[in-house]
């Protein structure tokens, strides 16, 4: 008999979770309600919300909206979304993540002091917190998306260093001793740990979740950001790591000789999803061959 453990650490971060109730409270009311973007980078989550009434949008099928309610999710968005949202008469949701908003604020504020500084920012290109973020900047800032591209840096000028709120706390801290070790006399850096603890500490914590069991089913969605750092650690520990959506997507022949299959996910897996794929292993494996 398979052992399946769901790992009690996975699943929603505090912001996903509040930008999720947020969006069903509205949907309670029976109205129509939009969000700008996928709520949550997984596919089947969006379809269970979208199934109580969630209208999803891209940012030019906004500029079409008039005198709506629209959600904006724990990403964040730039200045320009919410002045879009004031000449159309929207009533904006906002359900951005303190920490985002939080970090926002920051990099707006240290533009506004040092203009002729580079803002730089630790993260994924074209990625919804990203583009929140250089947003606060009028589009100035450069985005670092792997340790390789610090070199395009200009270390005679200031550099303040800011990293997206999901990235590897390990890569940031390279990029950190890289510029201190480059940084010409008389030019200023600083760098600002941004990365969200809540998604940080999950690193050390799959880590030993992967290394107790013989494999690892990771459940996100493919878009997840967060998703691919976490498996990637699931897989470095734990080579029987296998990503998947959904149960679906689980072959049986994975399990063969194995005693203990562990279950964990991204900040956007919901703990239902994982559920489901810990009830079609037990199921199958009971059903007569």
């Amino acid at each position: 008999m398979i052992q399946v453990e769901i790992d009690n650490g996975s699943g929603f971060c505090f912001g996903v979770t509040t930008a999720i109730k947020k969006a069903e409270e509205e949907l309670a009311e029976g109205k129509p309600m939009y969000c700008l973007g996928d709520i949550v980078h997984n596919g089947m989550e969006v379809e269970r919300l979208t199934a109580m009434g969630l209208i999803t949008i891209n940012h030019e099928q906004l500029k079409d909206l008039h005198d709506v309610k629209v959600l904006l999710r724990a990403h964040g968005e730039p200045p320009e979304t919410y002045e879009l949202a004031r000449r159309n008469n929207i009533e904006i949701i906002d359900a951005t993540c303190p920490v985002v908003l939080q970090l926002q604020k920051r990099i707006k504020k240290q533009f506004l002091n040092n203009p002729d500084a580079q803002i730089v920012i630790f993260g994924k290109n074209g990625h919804a917190e990203v583009l929140g973020l250089v947003g606060q900047t009028k589009s100035e800032a450069i985005v670092i998306e792997h340790f390789d591209e610090v070199t395009r840096l200009d270390f005679s000028k200031d550099i303040y260093l800011y990293s997206q709120t999901t990235k590897s706390l390990d890569e940031f801290h390279r990029i950190i001793e890289y510029i201190q070790a480059h940084i010409q006399k008389g030019a200023i850096f600083k760098s600002f740990d941004t990365i969200c603890r809540q998604v940080a500490n999950r690193m050390p914590n799959i880590a030993r979740f992967a290394a107790q069991h013989d494999v690892i089913l990771f459940v996100s969605g493919r878009k997840s950001s967060n998703g691919k750092v976490l498996y990637n650690e699931c897989k470095k520990i734990n080579p029987n790591s296998y990503h998947i959506e959904g149960a679906k997507e689980i072959d049986m022949n994975w399990f063969k000789d194995v005693q203990t299959v562990g279950i964990c996910g991204a900040t956007s897996t919901p703990k239902w999803l994982m559920e489901e794929c810990k009830t079609f292993i037990l199921s199958k494996e009971q059903s007569p061959v």
